[in-house]
């Protein structure tokens, strides 16, 4: 039994290897592709990746450097996006996604909201998901150390330093991991997408037939509520809603 558990072991462990390996492989060959200005032929190897399984923020920038040097905004900006969801503090990312975003037609001005909501959200995206976590989880082991330096203090003053210390921790640490529920939360039912159409029209239902409702354009960021389908319901920033066929949006 050991012997083939070993052996099971032992190809999934080569397996992961080769994967890894081939991974690299494609990734320097893409690369090589977009130095030399093939850039189709870099998009085709760089999503070749993707549809391994495999994410990043490297690999998401270059795909969206790539998309934006042939013309096509509404997949630049996808990847764009999809790089700042891993890596919201990456200077490169931001820099190049306001850029393809000047050349978004539609400039659709965002319903107004409560001053508190908005520092809400800013604080919730200044950190991924895995940002959150590594904050939370930071905070929490902070806190244990402060607590434990709490029961070895030698003296009242280390005592009461301490004391405060994990109290003011405490209350991080519950903050950060409210701040990383909320951020799951979100990313599980909150979802956005870029329209990759040069020109789409949302309709009042999901049938071709149905009466248009608003004409919209590519590389514009739509929040998507449902979907039924092939079609699926979208949302304007100031409130319009539509249903379009769900291949003319790029889910984030």
């Amino acid at each position: 039994m050991n012997r083939i558990i070993q052996i099971i072991l032992t190809i999934i462990l080569f397996n992961s290897v080769f994967a890894q390996s081939s991974v690299e492989e494609l990734m320097k060959k893409a690369n090589q592709f977009y130095v030399n200005g093939q850039f189709e032929e870099a998009i085709k190897t760089y999503e070749a990746i993707t549809r391994q399984g495999y994410e990043g923020t490297s690999l998401f920038y270059n795909l969206g450097n790539a998309y934006y040097r042939i013309g096509k905004i509404g997949y630049a900006i996808m990847y764009y996006e999809k790089a700042a969801k891993l890596s919201p503090d990456d200077e490169d990312v931001k820099h190049n996604l306001q850029l393809a975003q000047m050349n978004v037609k539609d400039k659709i001005e965002a319903l107004p909201s409560f001053f508190l909501f908005r520092i809400w959200e800013s604080i919730l995206s200044g950190l991924s998901a895995d940002g959150w976590t590594m904050m939370s989880y930071a905070l929490f082991l902070l806190f244990l150390f402060a607590l434990g330096f709490y029961f070895f203090a030698k003296n009242i003053a280390q005592q009461k330093a301490a004391f405060y210390s994990f109290v003011v921790l405490l209350i991080f640490f519950l903050v950060s991991a409210s701040l990383l529920i909320v951020k799951l939360n979100q990313e599980s039912k909150l979802k956005h997408g870029i329209v990759l159409n040069t020109s789409l029209t949302a309709k009042t239902s999901p049938d071709p037939q149905g009466k248009d409702t608003f004409v919209i354009h590519e590389g514009l960021k739509v929040k998507v509520e449902d979907k039924l389908d092939k079609w699926i319901k979208i949302r304007l920033e100031d409130g319009q809603i539509g249903w379009v066929e769900k291949e003319s949006i790029g889910i984030i």
